[in-house]
C-alpha cells in the first residue's frame, strides 16, 4: 500500500544492501516504508465507526482486499483502526466496532510478504499473498478462490494506498485505467490515495539518479496533471462509481478518497453474481 514519492520522504539507503536503495524500488516495493510514512498519517483522517456508516445492516463478516500492501505495517493498523481496536487491547474475535472482517492483502513482492506473515498479529483475519495484480491470468483464479471461500463474487471494501503511481509509471495510461476498472469491479467500496504528478517526476529522477533506464512510460503519459482529480474522473465516467467523500489530505499531500460502486452486481450475496 505505502509507496514512495517524495525526494525528502525517500528512506536514505537500506539496510538490506545498495539494491534495495529507494531509486530501485521500481514497483514501490520499498523496505522499511513505513518508518517514513507511519499509518497514523492516513488513520487520523478516516473517522471512528466507518464500517458501521458504509455497512448498517450487513450481519455477515465483511471481506477486504489490500492491494500494493508492502510488508503490512499500513494493512494491520487499518484493520485495528476499523475495527476499533487499541493496539495490545481488545480481541479480534470481538470488534469493538461491532463488525466482523477478513483482509486479503497482496504486493508484487514475495520478501515483504514474507515479513508481513511473520510478523501479523491477526493471522487468523488478516491473509498476506505476493501476487502480480496486473497479471490477469493469475489474479483472477487468485482472487475467487478466496471469495468463494466466504460464499461471496466481490469484496466489500478495497484499499489502494499510494499504488497508483507505479501501476501507471511501469504499465502506462491502457495499464492504469485497466487497473482501476479490475479493482472498481472487485469491491462496493474502494479507498484509494493517489500519488500527485510530482511523485512521478521525483520517482523518474531517482532512477535516473541511479544511472538506471527511465520508467518505460514515464513521458508518454497522457494522464498527468492533477492525479487525484484525474483518477475521479476515470472511476465515476468508465468504471460506474461514485465518489462518496475526501476525507482530507497527508501531511505529504495525498488524498483520501472513498468510492461506491454503482453496479448492480457488487452486492457480492452469492458466487452466480459473479462477472469476470
Amino acid at each position: 500500500s505505502f509507496l514512495l514519492c517524495l525526494p525528502q520522504d525517500c528512506p536514505g539507503g537500506a539496510a538490506e544492501g545498495p539494491t534495495l536503495e529507494p531509486g530501485a524500488a521500481p514497483y514501490g516495493n520499498f523496505p522499511n516504508y513505513s518508518r517514513f510514512h507511519p499509518p497514523e498519517g492516513r488513520l487520523r483522517l478516516l473517522p471512528g465507526g466507518l464500517l458501521r456508516q458504509l455497512f448498517p445492516s450487513d450481519a455477515r463478516p465483511l471481506l477486504g482486499l489490500d492491494v500494493g500492501c508492502n510488508s503490512g505495517e499500513l494493512s494491520v493498523a487499518l484493520y485495528r483502526h476499523l475495527l476499533g481496536l487499541q493496539e495490545g487491547k481488545g480481541s479480534p474475535e470481538q470488534p469493538a466496532d461491532g463488525k466482523d472482517l477478513y483482509l486479503l492483502c497482496c504486493d508484487i513482492d514475495p520478501v515483504l510478504i514474507e515479513r508481513a506473515q511473520q510478523s501479523s498479529p491477526f493471522p487468523n483475519s488478516i491473509s498476506f499473498a505476493s501476487l502480480d495484480i496486473m497479471d490477469s491470468t493469475s489474479r483472477e483464479p487468485f482472487l475467487s478462490s478466496y471469495l468463494s471461500r466466504f460464499g461471496r463474487s466481490t469484496f466489500d471494501i478495497s484499499f489502494c494506498m499510494s499504488v497508483t503511481m507505479w501501476i501507471h509509471l511501469n504499465h502506462g495510461d491502457r495499464g492504469l485505467v485497466e487497473f482501476l476498472a479490475f479493482l472498481s469491479s472487485q469491491c462496493r467500496y474502494l479507498l484509494i490515495e493517489p500519488q500527485p504528478w510530482k511523485c512521478y517526476r521525483a520517482a523518474a529522477r531517482r532512477l535516473r539518479k541511479l544511472g538506471r533506464n527511465d520508467f518505460d512510460h514515464f513521458r508518454s503519459l497522457a494522464i498527468n496533471g492533477d492525479m487525484a482529480e484525474r483518477i475521479t474522473q476515470i472511476l465515476t465516467k468508465d468504471c460506474t462509481m461514485e465518489l462518496v467523500c475526501c476525507f482530507g489530505s497527508t501531511s505529504w499531500d495525498r488524498s483520501l478518497l472513498l468510492f461506491k460502486s454503482n453496479g448492480s452486481n457488487h452486492e457480492g450475496r452469492e458466487p452466480s453474481e459473479q462477472q469476470q
